[in-house]
C-alpha cells in the first residue's frame, strides 16, 4: 500500500461491461464498453438531486426516460444512463448521447435490484490523478449571447450543453466547467419552468466567467425562502420531469463563487452568477 496516497484519493472503479453482465442489459448507445470504467453508481429520478450530489465519472440509474435525464447526466459529467424497467429512450435521447460520447444500457430489473446487483460485482482500486488547471488563452473577455423560450421543455438544456462546450474548446480547468455547466442548466430549467422567454449572457476571460440570465416572466415573490432547499412551486406536471425538487437556486448558489439575484414580481428575474478562474 502507498501511505503517500490519501485515502480520499483512492475510488473503487468498476468496468461498465461486468455492469452490463451483471443486469444482463442491453447496450442501445455504445460501440465498445469494454474498458470504460466507472467511479460509482448514482440512483435518481429527481435531476436536481443529480446535479447537486452526483459526481464525475459516475453513471446514472433511472427510470425517467426523457432528454432532461441525459442532459442532466452529460452536466454533471457521468458516462452514461442505465434505464430500469425495459425502458427504451427516444431517438432524441439517444442521438444527444451519441453526439456527446455517452454510454446508454437498459436493464429489466428496477432501481433496487439494479443497485444490489451492481454492489456485488467486482471492482478495482484507482488513484485519482491531480486534475489540470486552466490551458486555455483568452486574451480579452469573450462575450456570447443566447436566448431560451419559456415552457419549451423539448429544447431545455441546449442552452447550457451549448455553454459547456465553449469553455471546453477554450479550455478551462474540467472541474469549473462543470461548476459552470450545473449552475447554468439549473438557471436555464428554472426560465423553462416559470417564464416566458430569457436572454442568456456568457462572458469567458481569464480571470472569471460571467453568466447572467435575464427573463421575462411571473418573478420571484420572497428570494430567501426560494433559496431554501426543498421550497418549490413547480406544478406536478414539472415533477414528472424530474424536476421541481426546490434544489435550483440552492445548487446554483453551491456552484457560483458569487451569487446575485434581483427578481421583481410579474415582471421577471435576472441571475447572475460569477465563477474565478484559478
Amino acid at each position: 500500500m502507498d501511505l503517500q496516497v490519501k485515502p480520499e484519493d483512492r475510488k473503487r472503479i468498476i468496468e461498465i461491461e461486468k455492469i452490463r453482465q451483471s443486469l444482463n442489459a442491453t447496450v442501445i448507445v455504445g460501440n465498445n464498453i469494454a474498458g470504460i470504467y466507472v467511479t460509482g453508481i448514482f440512483a435518481s429520478d429527481l435531476m436536481s438531486d443529480v446535479l447537486a450530489y452526483g459526481k464525475s465519472g459516475e453513471m446514472l440509474i433511472t427510470g425517467l426516460n426523457n432528454v432532461q435525464a441525459a442532459i442532466s447526466a452529460y452536466m454533471a459529467e457521468f458516462k452514461g444512463i442505465i434505464f430500469i424497467r425495459n425502458k427504451i429512450p427516444d431517438e432524441d435521447v439517444t442521438s444527444f448521447a451519441r453526439e456527446k460520447g455517452m454510454i446508454i444500457l437498459s436493464t429489466d430489473a428496477d432501481m433496487y435490484e439494479a443497485c444490489v446487483e451492481i454492489a456485488n460485482v467486482e471492482g478495482e482500486i484507482h488513484i485519482a490523478k491531480e486534475v489540470t488547471g486552466h490551458t486555455g488563452k483568452v486574451d480579452n473577455a469573450t462575450s456570447y449571447s443566447f436566448s431560451i423560450d419559456g415552457r419549451d421543455f423539448a429544447t431545455a438544456g441546449l442552452v447550457s450543453t451549448q455553454v459547456k462546450t465553449i469553455l471546453k474548446s477554450i479550455g478551462y480547468d474540467p472541474l469549473l466547467i462543470r461548476r459552470v455547466a450545473i449552475s447554468t442548466y439549473e438557471a436555464e430549467m428554472n426560465v423553462v419552468m416559470h417564464a416566458e422567454r430569457a436572454v442568456v449572457t456568457l462572458v469567458a476571460s481569464d480571470k472569471e466567467i460571467n453568466i447572467q440570465i435575464s427573463d421575462k416572466g411571473k418573478g420571484i415573490e420572497n428570494i430567501e425562502l426560494a433559496m431554501q432547499e426543498g421550497y418549490s412551486t413547480a406544478t406536478e406536471e414539472q415533477r414528472a420531469l424530474g424536476f421541481g425538487a426546490g434544489m435550483g437556486l440552492p445548487n446554483i448558489k453551491k456552484n457560483a463563487d458569487k451569487l446575485n439575484i434581483e427578481s421583481i414580481v410579474n415582471k421577471g428575474t435576472n441571475i447572475e452568477t460569477i465563477f474565478y478562474v484559478k
